[in-house]
């Protein structure tokens, strides 16, 4: 990929200038999650027509481009994007493309395709903080629960703070055989690079510290204007309502001045979709994928 480059942490004022320009939609397009997910999707840019061109592995010899980014040209970018892919790997396709891009771009030239497996959850932070009414009754209940059970201290993410998460994250790859599933060790990567690297990707962390270790952690950033975005969310399953506590604290505390809070897809696994489902999800961001019509 001669005219292309691999994402690196000197590339972050770039990135952001780019994002900033065009504020993104989808959880995929901040430079924290390229950066901390570059060992699985290996993501390579370039600069075209005054826009960012990011290419990356979809899946095992499956190259796509994300929606190009910035104010400049998008029609040659795109091309050049196309292009690019099909000389190269046969094929070619725009890939989590948000529905305001899909929209603008799609017809005629593209079919679109729904990517229900990778669209976002969005939801309201207040709802996320007050757990209000019914639709929430469980969620209050574990809450309380572990209120009550359960002196913690909540705790700022810092550098060094990092080396307690991820000694959580190694007991929870361990209950969860991480050494089996190829996804599980990708994540396990990501938190690693994310943590080791946060002074400069310049997230926002929590924790719950309880008998004084860290039984929970979570880590998000903003998105665009309105929308915080929620990376990960670990807690240790031994302490009741640990995840509950987790989200509803760390919306509270670092994003209580937000509309929305993104908290990602499901990926098509069922145990997933239905987690994020018993959040009452104020909309979805749903996502396409583009393919050229010949």
């Amino acid at each position: 990929m001669s005219d292309f480059k691999p994402i690196s942490l000197e590339d972050k004022p770039l990135f952001d200038d780019f994002l900033s320009q065009t504020p993104p939609e989808t959880s995929e397009l901040t430079f924290t999650n390229l950066f901390m997910w570059r060992r699985r999707y290996q993501p390579q840019w370039t600069i075209h027509a005054d826009c960012l061109v990011i290419l990356f592995l979809d899946r095992p010899d499956v190259w796509r481009t994300f929606q190009p980014l910035g104010r400049g040209d998008v029609k040659k970018a795109l091309a050049f994007a196309i292009e690019y892919l099909s000389t190269h790997f046969g094929h070619a396709a725009i890939s989590r493309v948000g529905p305001s891009f899909a929209q603008k771009y799609a017809s005629p030239h593209y079919e679109m395709i729904e990517d229900r497996d990778n669209s976002d959850y969005v939801y309201l932070a207040q709802d996320l903080i007050q757990l209000p009414g019914n639709r929430f009754h469980k969620k209050k209940n574990l809450f309380n629960q572990f209120m009550k059970k359960y002196d913690f201290e909540y705790k700022e993410v810092d550098a060094a703070l990092a080396p307690e998460l991820l000694q959580l994250q190694e007991s929870w790859c361990e209950l969860k055989d991480c050494a089996s599933d190829e996804s599980l060790l990708d994540e396990d990567h990501a938190i690693y690079q994310a943590l080791k690297f946060m002074d400069v990707l310049k997230f926002r962390g929590a924790a719950l510290m309880i008998q004084g270790r860290v039984a929970a952690f979570s880590f998000g950033e903003m998105l665009n204007p309105d929308t915080a975005v929620i990376h990960i969310e670990k807690g240790d399953p031994a302490f009741t309502g640990i995840y509950v506590a987790m989200n509803k604290l760390f919306c509270e505390n670092a994003w209580s001045h937000v509309t929305y809070i993104n908290r990602e897809q499901d990926l098509g696994i069922d145990g997933l979709r239905k987690a994020k489902q018993s959040y009452n999800p104020h909309h979805l961001v749903t996502k396409y994928t583009l393919i050229p019509r010949k």
